[in-house]
């Protein structure tokens, strides 16, 4: 490619970063206004718009400033951008004609858009959200409150909300930063009577309509938290799972591989259980081989075929030994990749965190009586139960067959000894600590179905 044809493919590129920066900016508008207008009644996102917790009011209020990062970011590259097409062969004549000709085809319902629209619809949108104080808004030059008078009293009524909502939001964060929980919601009576109560007086309210739109507010509030939640707990589950096998198949084994062709006696057998294993497999089959020949089921093999045969299982055996050594050292890095993402999300998404302890609890409260003495009858037995050592001796089996580590009886008698009763200790303590203050009757339950 020739130098000339890089600059005119670099002029081009620049010539349309204006408009690329200002559909970003204009298409994270446009996803502001649809959380708004969805979740919102069309209001400016906070806990004042409608009744949703502080955990979800945090989740949509997060996304709403991650889309004016955007915002922000996109814009100051479209004024930089519009300041370099000097170095462009599409410069316009001036100023003023470059604004309405970037249209770039984008259009929403109403239809094309000049940039000078888009402009117009992000300072609506993010203008409820700068949060000005007084004398900001009493800054506003004098020509401009002439010029567009109207949209001027809009921007200042909605400084004016925006002022008043976010002293109402700090107030409320001030009386309590952390999400209400179940496990928060103590009384002197049981709640289930005061629910019965509760759910008594909206009936017999006289405000009907007020109450059919709390009813729909609430199962708005709960179907978001649960839609939250299970995406959640998906990420979870999958993100640490992809990588372990993309880190394992595409970054580890190949180095391990390479490490085990530099270095065959090393990684041949990297514990002396597997050494032994493939021993015994070996001495097992030359015995086979012997009594076959001696019972006939094969013909009768010299001294030096027998010797190839077993050689050829020698060799047969070390290749699978090989793959299974490689096989576990790369299962301990993957593993280390896993927890690492894990980790990182738990940090990074400490807002759903809330959200899920949240959904969590009143998934495990909102259980009849029953069903939790069923439940807790049921972890009890399989992981400290008459039965549970066997249980944990093939957990840990497994787990040292995956990391390529040699079993140690006494660290596995060890662990089964004092893990389990660890476990049914702090089991033992939250019933007590909790449940019984939560639900009595739950632990009245499970005392007379374990009885």
């Amino acid at each position: 490619m020739k130098l000339q044809d890089i600059l005119n493919a670099s002029r081009r590129w620049l010539s349309s970063t204006p408009e690329r920066a200002l559909d970003a900016a204009y298409r994270a508008a446009i996803k502001i206004k649809a959380i708004e207008d969805d979740h919102f009644d069309g209001q400016m996102v906070s806990a004042s718009s409608v009744e949703y917790s502080d955990s979800v009011i945090k989740v949509f209020r997060s996304d709403v400033n991650n889309y004016l990062s955007t915002i922000k970011a996109r814009l100051a590259e479209f004024r930089i951008s519009r300041g370099l097409l000097i170095f462009s062969d599409t410069q316009p004549n001036n100023s003023s004609q470059s604004i309405v000709r970037y249209t770039n085809g984008f259009k929403d319902a109403r239809g094309e858009l000049t940039v000078v629209e888009k402009l117009a619809y992000i300072d609506a949108i993010i203008y409820k959200y700068k949060n000005p104080t007084v004398e900001d808004v009493e800054v506003i030059p004098t020509r401009r409150l002439e010029k567009n008078q109207k949209n001027n009293r809009l921007i200042i009524n909605n400084n004016k909300r925006s002022l008043a909502l976010n002293q109402s939001i700090s107030e409320k964060n001030a009386k309590d930063s952390n999400t209400e929980t179940i496990t928060d919601k103590t009384s002197v009576l049981p709640r289930s009577f005061m629910r019965t109560l509760g759910r008594i007086r909206q009936e017999i309210d006289p405000q009907a309509e007020n109450t059919e739109e709390e009813v729909v507010k609430r199962f708005r509030k709960s179907r978001n938290k649960t839609a939250i939640s299970i995406r959640f707990l998906l990420i979870l589950i999958i993100i640490p799972l992809l990588t372990h096998q993309v880190s394992k198949s595409l970054i580890i084994m190949p180095l391990v591989k390479q490490y085990s062709v530099d270095h065959q006696q090393q990684v041949l057998f990297i514990n002396q259980d597997l050494e032994e294993e493939a021993f015994m497999e070996l001495r097992n089959y030359e015995e086979e081989l012997r009594f076959k020949s001696m019972i006939g089921l094969i013909p009768a093999l010299s001294p030096e075929e027998q010797e190839k045969k077993i050689i050829e299982k020698a060799e047969e055996l070390s290749l699978a030994f090989k793959g299974r050594g490689i096989n576990a050292i790369g299962n301990v890095f993957a593993d280390l990749f896993s927890l690492l993402a894990f980790a990182g999300i738990i940090y990074f998404c400490k807002r759903e965190i809330q959200v899920i302890k949240s959904f969590l609890d009143e998934i495990a409260y909102g259980l009849s009586d029953s069903a939790k003495a069923f439940l807790i009858i049921l972890l009890t037995d399989m992981f400290v139960g008459y039965h549970s050592p066997h249980g944990w001796e093939i957990i840990l089996e497994g787990i040292a067959r995956h990391l390529g580590l040699p079993e140690n009886r006494e660290f596995n008698f060890l662990f089964i000894a004092t893990f389990p009763v660890i476990l049914d200790t702090v089991l033992k303590y939250w019933i007590f600590r909790y449940l019984n203050r939560i639900s009595p009757s739950s632990v009245a339950t499970y005392k007379n179905m374990n009885e």
